[in-house]
């Protein structure tokens, strides 16, 4: 900064005054602050016009380090303090993410970085991303809003199936990218090579890519300089125009109700504004707008081309569809407004129904599961009724890790246990009329299927795997019922395998799996394909005689025969014993295939107070067993079987 005033000092008075103003947003743009951000970046809302706003995301394979270079970020523009970065990933805020690892819901910050080479402040607007392919859909929310990508490689594993996977999905949507290789301060990190990967693979000039370690922060400095230069800023965004705005996501806060992330594409948004959406055509008031820093920082406006948040009094999930259009609610009777194309709807891949523990807190679990699907728009809800578990959810999902994370969520947030049955893909089936219909339970789908012709989803996968766990990984493939239809060495050390593999075996411990036999070096990446005809069949288990729709499954008939077998060992080692015999038994189209048998306590019936009863006399020892006899089999008529979430999660390991 010294430098620079010895220089003005020596220029011509225009130039001074040209440069004063320059020179004072350098001087409070240097010390910005947590405290401080909020405050600058209000005061010059309406000066970042379209041309000084870039919005980007950050894509990669899970753990290549994205929440680590995001919070770095923050601490270099003020945003965030040393010791907030250090403490953990400040944009993963759930409970879920800090646990495992990764990062499951899409966040925002708003930065302000001051270019050098142009002498003007820019706004950027950071969206993170998950890592993980079951939340695909985030990821293509958060590139719906953007103009550009940072693409990051982790040096010391090199391109992964989910790299190649975001790379194209930010081709296809024309934008600009930004390649950076991370973690180049590990001991076993592999520059070079990574370099020749990303030229070679996917077509990039070696002189584009950036080099860093968020964790030292070496070469951060250079990212936000290549944001501004390299990325494209917001385009057709005019500030006369009506507006119109994207809904790119929204979450729940339990006094202000749903906030809205939002992207102003025309016009401006401000507070008091009466807004409707395109789809649900509700009229809302615009209580509150402002800006993430993650922070939710309130300003007077937001014009076009920025990203920020509204909270306009809206409560359920009727009232805000992800990828729906605002507009202000007196324009829409003047004026044809053209809703914006927003992105794909998602489509729900695995179903599984979620019953609360105790029949009295239904209502409870009512609350609990609409206040997170209004944090996650992936998840699809129907209320169903089970003879076994009364009162649940029918719930769809994106994948199996998905369900799991919306499940700890259920009880690291809203104190819900629930009881969750196994997953189960949905099924197409044809009658001889022709007529198609979708089958998501067990319950529906049909006891005999002689008339009927099934369709199961399938989907193509991308393996990455070292080559000389090639063997192994094909041979996992085939078990899976799946079909080779690529092979590709990218190098001589890594192959690429494209296979298509019914979705169903995906969701049931595919992923487990390829990592142990690849000793976690292979990565996977899937996307949905045309259904496939298939021999698909319903399991119906069966506890003392009455078939309990919660743990019957579908599978192919190849393996129904061992599956259920397994399945009445695993029920036999997690259901307690009970003063009568329990009988678990697995039926396939009405016949039974497999048994196992839970015996019951049992009273010696013959010693009272330690002493035989009736002496030697046999007719009263056969009275008194017979007697005890009978009273079993009344008390196995009329009781229920005490089944634990154990239970239902063994159907899931099959």
């Amino acid at each position: 900064m010294l430098a620079v005033r010895r220089r003005l000092a020596a220029a011509p008075l225009l130039l001074r005054n040209l440069a004063t103003k320059v020179l004072q947003d350098l001087q409070e743009n240097e010390a910005l602050t947590p405290n401080t951000v909020g405050p600058y970046m209000s005061e010059r809302l309406e000066d970042y016009t379209p041309d000084r706003i870039r919005n980007f995301s950050i894509v990669a394979h899970i753990d290549h380090g994205k929440s680590t270079l995001a919070d770095r970020l923050l601490e270099t523009s003020g945003n965030i303090s040393r010791q907030e970065r250090e403490s953990a990933q400040f944009l993963d805020t759930l409970q879920v993410e800090r646990e495992r690892g990764i990062t499951v819901k899409a966040q925002t910050a708003s930065m302000v970085h001051f270019d050098v080479q142009t002498n003007k402040t820019f706004m950027l607007n950071l969206v993170d991303t998950p890592g993980h392919v079951d939340f695909s859909y985030e990821v293509n929310r958060s590139l719906s809003a953007c103009e550009g990508v940072l693409l990051l490689v982790d040096c010391s594993q090199g391109i992964q199936a989910q790299t190649l996977a975001t790379y194209y999905a930010a081709k296809e949507r024309h934008l600009a990218i930004v390649p950076i290789l991370t973690k180049i301060d590990m001991p076993h990190a592999q520059i070079d090579e990574s370099i020749l990967n990303l030229s070679s693979l996917l077509n990039i000039d070696p002189d584009d890519v950036l080099l860093t370690s968020a964790k030292s922060g070496d070469g951060i400095e250079k990212i936000l300089p290549a944001i501004v230069q390299r990325l494209p800023p917001p385009v057709q965004c005019h500030r006369q125009a009506p507006l119109r705005c994207l809904l790119v996501d929204s979450f729940y806060d339990d006094y202000r109700g749903t906030v809205c992330l939002i992207k102003i594409v025309d016009g401006t948004l401000r507070p008091g504004d009466v807004i409707s959406s395109a789809y649900y055509h509700t009229k809302h008031e615009v209580q509150e707008t402002g800006v993430l820093l993650p922070r939710r920082f309130e300003t007077s406006e937001l014009y076009a081309g920025q990203v920020g948040y509204m909270i306009a009094g809206m409560k359920t999930t009727t009232d805000a569809k992800m990828g729906d259009t605002f507009f202000l609610y007196e324009t829409i009777k003047s004026t044809t407004l053209t809703p914006l194309t927003g992105f794909q709807e998602a489509r729900s891949m695995v179903f599984a129904s979620m019953y609360p523990t105790d029949d009295s807190s239904f209502d409870e679990l009512r609350v609990a599961v609409e206040k997170l699907v209004m944090n996650d728009a992936s998840v699809t809800i129907v209320q169903e009724t089970s003879g076994a578990l009364g009162m649940g959810f029918r719930c769809g999902f994106l994948g199996l890790l998905h369900m799991e994370v919306f499940h700890q969520r259920l009880s690291d947030e809203q104190g819900i246990q629930v009881m969750v049955t196994a997953p189960m893909v949905p099924y197409r089936i044809m009658d001889s009329k022709k007529v198609q219909r979708t089958v998501e339970t067990p319950g529906a789908f049909p006891a005999s299927t002689k008339e009927f012709d099934i369709f199961e989803p399938m989907v193509e996968a991308s393996i990455l795997t070292p080559s000389s766990y090639l063997g192994p990984v094909l041979a996992l493939a085939n078990d899976k019922r799946g079909i080779q239809t690529n092979l590709v060495y990218l190098e001589d050390t890594r192959v690429l395998v494209t296979v298509h593999l019914p979705w169903q075996e995906v969701v049931t411990n595919f992923y487990n799996e390829l990592k142990t036999i690849s000793s976690g070096y292979a990565t996977l990446n899937y996307f949905e394909i045309a259904p496939q005809k298939s021999d698909i069949v319903k399991v119906d288990v069966m506890l003392n005689g009455k078939v309990l729709d919660a743990l019957s499954f579908v599978c192919h008939r190849s393996r129904a025969t061992l599956s259920g077998r397994q399945l009445c060992q695993k029920l036999k080692r997690v259901i307690d014993r009970q003063q009568f015999e329990i009988s678990i038994q697995a039926a396939l189209g009405g016949k039974i295939f497999a048994k196992e048998r839970i015996p019951p306590f049992r009273k010696d019936v013959l010693i009272k107070s330690g002493k035989t009863v009736g002496g030697g006399d046999s007719t009263r020892k056969k009275k008194l067993l017979a007697k005890q006899k009978q009273g079993k089999r009344r008390m196995r008529t009329v009781s229920n079987v005490q089944l634990s979430q154990d239970a239902f999660w063994s159907v899931l390991s099959k």
